[in-house]
């Protein structure tokens, strides 16, 4: 892709922290940045996400505003991760919108959530991972009619025969099933050994 005119900050770590110094002291000035960057650790859920130092394509408008500088735009990435179903792997795409005001100054009484120019560069770092984090399904699926695999044997449903079944039985005739078998086993030895005695005296 094009790079801007501005770069960024050298250094793979710092890839993601931009210099805004030709736009800090110019409200009403702007400038637009499209790049890819590898992407940071830690942009996923527990079954997808982005795997870290992978591309992340950027198209981002940098505007110098009175409060700070806006940052609008989108990025775009690669998912890698498995089905919550069927435990099948997973590659889909992802866009999402980027939009954040960083102040130029820290506010009187401002929250520490509030993102700031520092030395006159901005970190999209933590801009990327709320909109991705968020972005993500925390249960995915390869296909919305996935079936997922058989709770007793963990066959694939779809690969699995018509006529595939396990026997359900009632955990309350369990038990009972069980105390019959035990009781039929405890009075097996008695009668055996009684019509043994009789056969002796005979």
């Amino acid at each position: 892709m094009s790079a801007s005119s501005s770069p960024t900050v050298a250094g793979a770590a710092d890839r993601w922290v931009v210099s805004v110094k030709d736009l800090v002291r110019s409200p009403g000035s702007m400038r637009t940045l499209e790049e890819q960057w590898p992407a940071p650790e830690a942009l996923s859920t527990p079954l997808i996400g982005i795997p870290a130092g992978s591309a992340v394509d950027v198209d981002l408008r940098l505007e110098s505003v009175h409060e700070g500088i806006l940052i609008t735009g989108e990025a775009h990435a690669e998912l890698v991760g498995e089905c919550s179903r069927c435990l099948d792997p997973i590659q889909d795409g992802i866009t999402v919108d980027l939009q954040e005001l960083f102040l130029a100054s820290a506010p009187e009484g401002g929250s520490d959530e509030e993102r700031l120019v520092v030395h006159e560069t901005v970190d999209l770092e933590p801009v990327l991972r709320d909109a991705v984090v968020t972005a993500l399904p925390f249960q995915p699926v390869c296909r919305p009619g996935c079936q997922g695999l058989c709770s007793e044997c963990g066959i694939r449903l779809e690969d699995a025969p018509d006529d595939h079944v396990h026997e359900q039985l009632d955990p309350r005739w369990a038990a009972l099933a069980e105390l019959t078998k035990t009781s039929e086993s405890g009075t097996a030895g008695p009668e055996t050994k009684t019509s043994s005695d009789e056969t002796e005296e005979r």
